[in-house]
């Protein structure tokens, strides 16, 4: 969705379910200088191949200016404000508990056998113990997700590069690798028996509670002084940084603060 655009483009990661829209606003105010020395630092280190800028304007202009004001913010407004934090906070487990299969076999192709352990004992305990991935037992058994790993990841991580960059209408930012990536990840059990509707059920509600996440960063993406290429060069930059493996999701700058979500809709504009 918009959402998912906006937030790859600037944030990179979602507030747990737990917090309201209030709770985000005071939790996620991280500043750009906090993470990156803004635009001109960005652009130095993306080296982005972006051969379609002209289409990709025009895709980015009716994310930004149409789709997310008047569609994806009050949506994820609407979600976070009226859906119970319970059933939030269930769905969101439950779709993570279905990348852990993904993220163990990525993490084993990344030569990090102790990530990919974790990731399985994470799927296994949460799938038995947690209703399926509702509950997040892992957790609260001393068992943290070291941040999920994509085939994306993998490919960068060996040198492959990102590949022509693409604004998708709805969908947000997204390059060849990472398109390629998204593809071999759902072959993997138990992604691989979803159907297109469920997968798209799941894709929209992950993309919900990210755009609402990132409404206290709307001042920095409309502060910019091109929107399109701060978003651009966020994106490739938070990608490359996945690509290296040198730290977990969970210990990125507020990844989730800065680079695959403003809107990782800065995975999912």
């Amino acid at each position: 969705m918009v959402a998912c655009t906006l937030s790859l483009s600037l944030v990179g990661c979602a507030d747990t379910p737990e917090q309201s829209t209030a709770d985000v606003t005071e939790t996620n105010k991280v500043t750009v200088a906090e993470h990156i020395d803004y635009e001109a630092e960005i652009a130095l280190d993306s080296q982005v191949y972006d051969p379609f800028e002209g289409i990709n304007r025009t895709m980015w202009n009716l994310n930004y200016n149409y789709l997310d004001p008047y569609i994806a913010r009050p949506a994820a407004i609407a979600y976070v404000d009226y859906v119970p934090v319970p059933v939030r906070s269930g769905l969101a487990n439950f779709f993570a508990n279905l990348e852990e299969p993904a993220s163990m076999v990525n993490s084993l192709i990344m030569l990090n056998p102790e990530n990919a352990a974790t990731h399985f004992n994470r799927f296994w305990f949460n799938t038995v113990f947690g209703l399926g991935g509702l509950i997040d037992i892992a957790t609260a058994a001393n068992i943290p997700s070291p941040g999920q790993r994509e085939f994306g990841d993998s490919l960068g991580y060996y040198g492959v590069g990102n590949g022509p960059y693409f604004m998708v209408p709805l969908y947000g930012p997204i390059t060849l690798r990472e398109g390629t990536g998204d593809i071999v990840d759902g072959l993997y059990f138990p992604l691989s028996l979803l159907t297109f509707w469920q997968s798209a059920g799941k894709w929209a509600l992950e993309g919900l509670e990210k755009r609402a996440a990132l409404v206290p960063q709307e001042s920095i993406l409309d502060d910019s002084p091109d929107p399109y290429i701060f978003t651009r060069d966020a994106y490739i930059q938070y990608k490359n940084f996945r690509a290296t493996g040198g730290a977990s999701v969970d210990e990125e700058p507020q990844e989730e603060a800065f680079s695959d979500e403003f809107l990782d809709e800065i995975d999912d504009y």
